[in-house]
């Protein structure tokens, strides 16, 4: 595969380790004849260290010998997250603060998780890019507002902050974008 050909979420062999791509940027060339260059905001799934890489646009990349296997998480411990594969019931686990940013996303019965597995080990979760959460805490709305755009903090079930439009209530189920923490309608 070429550098060109990658896409977000894709799991590469970089410096012979497995890297999982979590952002890229195009810089065109200001010269005639230079070449495009590809930026990699990556992630190294087994040391989760975050690593920058620059490359051409034809220049070769091996793609990792690399799993997605459906899961559900059947419960927490103050250090780890235990989830069960959907197939063949195996069992992960997975430290609390390599799932961090995931975490505040993630309820029971959540559909569409994912587990990255690599030499039969999980190194890491993939959640959808949009979750139902119901909110547990928000002021009331201020009558007379609702025509105009404000925002207000309300608190969802997993203890995320979101910020959502004035006449939104306590207890309402919305989509929430996992990739940015940001409102996105009523469920």
């Amino acid at each position: 595969m070429q550098a060109k050909e990658i896409k977000t979420g894709i799991v590469v062999v970089y410096e012979g380790n497995p890297v999982l791509i979590e952002k890229i940027s195009v810089h065109s060339p200001s010269a005639r004849g230079a070449a495009t260059l590809y930026k990699f905001r990556a992630r190294n799934v087994v040391t989760r260290n975050k690593i920058d890489i620059t490359m051409k646009g034809t220049d070769p990349i091996d793609e990792a010998d690399f799993q997605r296997r459906n899961v559900q998480m059947m419960y927490t411990d103050p250090t780890h997250i235990f989830l069960m594969d959907q197939e063949d019931y195996q069992q992960f686990e997975l430290p609390l603060e390599d799932v961090e940013e995931q975490l505040p996303y993630i309820t029971e019965g959540l559909e569409g998780m994912r587990a990255l597995i690599y030499n039969d080990g999980c190194v890491g979760l993939d959640v959808p890019t949009s979750v139902e959460l119901t909110i547990t805490q928000c002021d009331p709305g201020v009558k007379g507002n609702s025509a105009t755009s404000r925002t207000k903090p309300a608190t969802m079930e997993t203890g995320l902050v979101v910020q959502v439009p004035e006449y939104i209530k306590d207890g309402e189920k919305l989509k929430i974008d996992t990739r940015t923490g940001e409102f996105l309608s009523r469920a």
